[in-house]
């Protein structure tokens, strides 16, 4: 009868430490429960230890089993929790308003850069086909007559194709010869077209230059914009950390993270901006070039037809 008995105060001994996962309170509880139980069995005779032991010892891995299996569950969801408010998104959702003013700030910077990128280089692609084409036909012709009939504006007088520098200097130099008709002195009239020719590839220069002047500033600024959002950022966790009066990292850290996060921004937005700035400077030099060229070619049509004599010609085909 005893040892019955005590196979049954073993099985709810078993049953009490499975359900030690509970709230401490009720681990509490059951702390009595296991002293008196060993007592009892400490007072019991040598049979009935035996008896008992073999079913305690294989409740035990039951009972703590469970509780091992919850605690391994709760450390995984804390660590996932803590990656999540760690990512680049949890970090700008959770950080001050003015760290989110720069991020934002850097992003649209970033943005402009490189739709600058996309839009200059087509343009550019755009302009040097044709500036080539047309430099070529400048090359091959004889007079300023047959270059213009070349370029398919011998029906647009007075007319320039503002996407084609090269018709806009060969337009100013009929327009000088016509101006200039009936004066005797050629080198006046070389030197009025030398000046309205330099003035178009200095407008031409301003031209393609638009949005230069955006990356130049991206480039440089960015690094200090995002460097003062990391400034503001450190400054606000020191305050929470006197605040908290704790020095503990895991209170520390989210808040330095947010705040480097900005001069990662910044770094983002400047280093494309000036890597595409270099290259469209080395671009915009080498399109400047062929605008020069286009500028001598016509220039020397302009010098053939005054030693032929063809300025009156060319003054009536402008009337």
């Amino acid at each position: 009868m005893m040892t019955s008995f005590l196979v049954r105060f073993a099985i709810v001994l078993s049953c009490l430490a499975v359900s030690a996962v509970a709230p401490a309170g009720a681990q509490q509880v059951t702390q009595p429960a296991a002293a008196a139980s060993t007592d009892v069995s400490v007072q019991a005779p040598a049979a009935g230890q035996a008896a008992a032991a073999p079913t305690a010892t294989t409740a035990a891995p039951n009972a703590t089993a469970a509780p091992s299996a919850e605690s391994g569950a709760r450390s995984g969801k804390a660590v996932a929790t803590g990656l999540d408010e760690l990512s680049p998104l949890g970090m700008f959702l959770k950080a001050d308003m003015v760290v989110k003013a720069v991020m934002i700030a850097l992003a649209l910077a970033s943005v402009a850069s490189w739709t600058i990128l996309i839009a200059k280089s087509i343009e550019f692609s755009v302009l040097r086909s044709r500036l080539v084409g047309a430099l070529r036909k400048l090359s091959s012709a004889k007079s300023l007559a047959e270059a213009q009939l070349a370029l398919g504006q011998g029906k647009r007088e007075g007319k320039q194709d503002g996407k084609n520098v090269a018709a806009v200097l060969l337009q100013a130099a009929i327009s000088e010869a016509r101006l200039s008709a009936g004066l005797s002195s050629d080198e006046g009239i070389k030197e009025r077209a030398g000046s309205s020719f330099t003035e178009i590839v200095r407008a031409e220069a301003r031209r393609v230059r638009v949005g230069m002047g955006l990356l130049a500033t991206v480039g440089a600024i960015s690094p200090f914009v995002g460097l003062f959002g990391t400034v503001w950022g450190i400054m606000n966790s020191f305050i929470g950390i006197s605040r908290s009066q704790t020095t503990n990292l895991a209170v520390v850290a989210p808040g330095i993270a947010e705040a480097l996060l900005a001069t990662a921004i910044g770094l983002a937005a400047a280093i494309p901006a000036v890597i595409i700035y270099n290259h469209f400077s080395r671009v915009t030099k080498g399109y400047l070039e062929l605008v020069n060229r286009a500028s001598g070619a016509t220039g020397r049509l302009l010098s053939r037809d005054l030693d032929r004599g063809q300025i009156g010609i060319h003054a009536r085909a402008a009337e």
